[in-house]
């Protein structure tokens, strides 16, 4: 109804009093029909005129608050001629001001509450009482995937004991602590924590659920323990030869030159190893011990390419050996890091010059793989990037290759320590090649020289 239409009617119905006192009075004979017309239209008038302003005011004030609805910056302003629709701007003014500030302020603490949800650095998911996933930070989107909202826990995480602790939390009983291991992308362990939320959130989350990584912890103990054994093992012999060496000249000897020049060779040549094999050792302790984070950098694979290739091929002229280079144009960079790739590329150059024949050609390349990697994120699929390097030595046995990145693992022990080997390059690039989410591929053909190519993750554009 238009404001003129109301208006009209609340004027006919506050003067249906005296239109009603009017009949009575021309019933009674005090009043001709057309006196009583008279007045009633008069009466109606002056109610008309009386109104007006209530009515237009009335009409105004909507007119406002509806312009505030749609805009929160509106601040129109109510002329009426009435003082009590003047007033009832002036009030709902008041409590529209009021509301505004109020609003900004619950905006503000929630813009406060998400910033610190999202910086925290560990997991954390709400999970409403059909133990549906209602937000999720974006810890939790690095570690589970980036679709996790109005799914169910279990799509995310699937440990038995997690989501039967999630059940018993929403079900009203105590918060529950889980530890349990998650095997891919990587190994990690993780530990949850399940609590009740009381009141509910607005979107109606029930209860918290928050992951705390202790990969690195775990890792530390263990790669502490093996670093230890490994080093003790390995370390055994190049020792025991350096002290025989050392009471040789010490005792019989002592006075003889010639023997002495050729044992001080020796030991230098050990202590060079065992250099190298703890230099080897500390390395893959590092890479193990921060293989869960992965990185993220931009890389670019043929200038790392060819410095391994400028670093190694002097080695590789005094075997009278050649290194063939074939990258593509605009070949994409990848995700990872450069010094961790640089070592994968240097130590596959270099195994390569040990272990292929004199006089032949080690030919590395990179093209684009049809392989999909896992990605950093669970639930995302990367393409990928492959850099093989092929040598053409006596080849590798099949019944050896599912073993040949096992740590100090030898197809010919006594050939790889005369070459000076610790037995642990593959090792490390195999880590490597996880900390990267990428894949490790190894062919080889007796007689005929091996393959090894890594894929690794193409960098978004």
């Amino acid at each position: 109804m238009t404001p003129v239409a109301r208006w009209a009617v609340g004027a006919l119905v506050l003067a249906a009093p005296g239109f009603v006192i009017l009949a009575i009075i021309v019933a009674m004979g005090g009043f001709t029909g057309g006196t009583a017309i008279l007045w009633g239209l008069a009466a109606y008038a002056a109610t008309l005129a009386l109104l007006r302003p209530i009515v237009l005011g009335v009409a105004a004030v909507r007119a406002a608050v509806d312009a505030m609805a749609a805009d929160d910056a509106a601040s129109p302003d109510v002329a009426t001629l009435s003082p009590s629709v003047r007033d009832l701007w002036l009030a709902v003014g008041r409590w529209a001001r009021s509301s505004r500030q109020k609003l900004a302020g619950r905006e503000a603490e929630l813009g406060a509450a998400q910033a610190v949800l999202a910086a925290l650095p560990d997991p954390l998911i709400l999970l409403d009482e059909r133990r549906r996933i209602v937000r999720a930070n974006a810890a939790a989107n690095e570690l589970l995937g980036m679709r996790l909202i109005d799914r169910d826990l279990a799509v995310a995480l699937r440990h038995p004991q997690v989501l039967a602790a999630a059940d018993a939390v929403l079900h009203g009983e105590p918060a529950r602590i889980v530890t349990f291991d998650v095997t891919a992308p990587v190994e990690r362990h993780l530990s949850a924590r399940l609590a009740a939320l009381q009141p509910k959130t607005s979107e109606g989350a029930a209860a918290v659920l928050t992951l705390h990584d202790l990969t690195a912890v775990k890792r530390s103990e263990r790669l502490r323990a093996d670093f230890v054994a490994n080093a003790s093992h390995e370390l055994r012999t190049p020792l025991a030869s350096l002290i025989g060496f050392i009471e040789t000249l010490r005792g019989a000897a002592r006075e003889d030159g010639a023997a002495r020049d050729r044992f001080l060779s020796i030991m230098a040549e050990q202590s060079h190893r065992m250099t190298r094999l703890v230099d080897d050792l500390l390395s893959l302790s590092r890479i193990e011990m921060n293989e869960h984070l992965p990185p993220t950098e931009r890389v670019d694979v043929t200038q790392l390419l060819r410095t391994s290739v400028d670093l190694l091929d002097q080695r590789a002229a005094a075997r009278e050996m050649t290194i063939a280079l074939e990258l593509p144009e605009d070949l994409p960079a990848v995700v990872g890091n450069p010094d961790e790739l640089a070592q994968v590329f240097q130590n596959l150059l270099d195994n390569a010059i040990k272990y292929s024949r004199p006089g032949t050609p080690i030919e590395v390349a990179a093209r684009p793989s049809g392989r999909l990697l896992p990605g950093a994120r669970g639930g995302e699929r990367a393409a990928a990037l492959a850099v093989s390097v092929r040598d053409h030595g006596d080849g590798i046995p099949p019944d050896h290759l599912p073993r040949l990145t096992e740590r100090f693992y030898r197809v010919d022990a006594a050939r790889s320590r005369e070459l000076g080997g610790t037995g642990l390059g593959l090792a490390i690039v195999k880590h490597i090649v996880n900390h990267h989410r990428g894949a490790l591929d190894i062919a080889s053909e007796l007689g005929s020289g091996s393959v090894f190519t890594v894929h690794l993750p193409v960098a978004p554009p």
